[in-house]
């Protein structure tokens, strides 16, 4: 006998979805699951709730969004218009208006529990449509602590994840939401709310920083040193690492714990440490570098080495010297971990076949430390492409570049994004910078790391 023989209701699983989709629970309700009916019937009442409580529906008066909305609607009136009416300052202190940045943070939440409710929607209408499909098939309903046991064991993990998800979701992808939108808009500090509005400007910031005015020179020459100094930085910092590992580890070097602790004091120091010591090194002015050279006679005046705009790859190679000597403990502790995988016979079989030192290093050591340790080079890379701490603490960018927007010839990219926010309050194309950081690094790393053999393997 058919489950329809035995009484069951033919109504077709797509007409109780439906029902779910418009009356949230509905749909549950009819398959005679009265707790998750009622479960989800609660959440939209509460939805409902908070709009009627934060709004002033019951006012007698021509409805607008902005004076009568409650939480949904006035923050999605308000992501889309950024307010209407500026505040201006009177006797009586700031008049009534609006504030358009706080406008598009409320916005940007409303969106988001908007998101989280229409999820819950569409698992409501899902689920309603799939058990009666599966009581038209066999006749059985699934008790409420059946059906419970069987979630609990089936989606475990997605419920232990559920709250850390949730959290993320408005602690990171507001904060990041809102970082985007403001590329879009004219923020900055001209235009400052609540005594201005923020508008929308769609893609102009864009076509501003990428143009071929001062903006568009600015950020392709910034670039293109980000680039440089991220390459020769992670290149320099691992030869030399690698280099000093191999040294370390020959059977020739005595008392190897001892040189491997004078090695890795760099790394211990904090670098902003190490980074405003150097600066006070290499200062033109009172520096003892400068000094010393003059006092030996190796030149006539003192040199400058962090602030001469004549000569700006002087204060970038001693950056990179200076990130050298920061960095390449890290690599030095990496290949010697790796140089202990190594297995001695590979040596041994070299050796026999008349390989030298050198050769033996080449095409043993450096191939299987390269593998070990590539996905790790990436990273390093990713790092130094915004290592904001050398360039910034020990030369603030300078020298000064007389062609550059708020950059100097050593600024990268995040330092340049640093001086564009807090220095100069540049908020709309420092958002297009940020946009672009992300972009280039993030396609970068994928396209690096799916290249990589150890990232593949694993």
């Amino acid at each position: 006998m058919t489950p329809h023989h035995r009484g069951a209701s033919p109504t077709a699983p797509w007409s109780i979805g439906l029902a779910s989709a418009l009356v949230p629970g509905l749909g549950q309700v009819l398959n005679r699951e009265w707790v998750k009916g009622i479960a989800l019937a609660v959440v939209a009442a509460l939805a409902v709730a908070v709009e009627l409580t934060t709004g002033h529906y019951a006012d007698i008066g021509e409805y607008t969004p902005r004076t009568h909305g409650g939480f949904f609607v006035r923050g999605l009136w308000g992501l889309v218009t950024l307010g209407t009416q500026p505040r201006a300052m009177t006797v009586a202190g700031l008049s009534a208006g609006d504030h358009s940045i706080i406008l598009m943070i409320n916005g940007i939440f409303a969106v988001l529990v908007l998101s989280l409710l229409l999820a819950l929607a569409v698992w409501a209408v899902r689920d309603a449509a799939k058990t009666r499909r599966r009581f038209l098939e066999t006749g059985e309903r699934v008790a409420v602590r059946a059906w419970a046991r069987d979630a609990r064991q089936r989606s475990f993990p997605y419920l232990v994840l559920a709250p850390t998800v949730v959290l993320l979701l408005f602690v990171t992808a507001l904060p990041v939401a809102f970082g985007i939108l403001i590329a879009f808009t004219d923020y900055s500090k001209d235009n400052l709310p609540p005594m201005q509005l923020v508008e929308w400007v769609g893609l102009a910031n864009f076509r501003q920083l990428l143009g071929a005015g001062a903006w568009g020179a600015t950020f392709f020459g910034v670039l293109g040193w980000t680039i440089a100094w991220a390459a020769l930085a992670t290149a320099t910092t691992y030869v030399f690492g690698f280099l000093q590992a191999v040294l370390v580890s020959s059977r020739r070097v005595r008392f190897p714990r001892v040189w491997r602790s004078i090695f890795f004091l760099p790394w211990a120091v904090p670098a902003m440490i190490s980074a405003l010591v150097f600066r006070s090194m290499f200062n033109g002015q009172f520096g003892p570098i400068s000094q010393a050279l003059v006092d030996w006679g190796m030149t006539s005046e003192r040199v400058m080495w962090l602030t001469d705009p004549a000569n700006p790859w002087l204060a970038r190679i001693i950056a990179l010297l200076v990130n050298l000597w920061l960095g390449f403990p890290y690599f030095m502790a990496l290949v010697s971990g790796a140089l202990t995988n190594i297995s001695p016979s590979y040596y041994e079989a070299a050796r026999i076949d008349g390989a030298s030192a050198a050769q033996q290093v080449r095409y043993i050591t450096l191939p299987i430390v390269l593998r070990a340790t590539a996905p790790l080079i990436v990273l390093s890379f990713v790092a130094n492409f915004n290592n904001f701490g050398v360039i910034y603490f020990l030369t603030q960018g300078g020298p000064a570049n007389p062609d550059y927007r708020y950059a100097g010839s050593t600024d990268i990219l995040i330092t340049w994004l640093y001086k564009l926010t807090l220095d100069n309050g540049l908020y709309d194309i420092a958002s297009v910078m940020s946009i672009l950081i992300f972009v280039i690094v993030g396609s970068f790393s994928v396209w690096s790391l799916r290249r990589s053999k150890a990232f593949t393997d694993a």
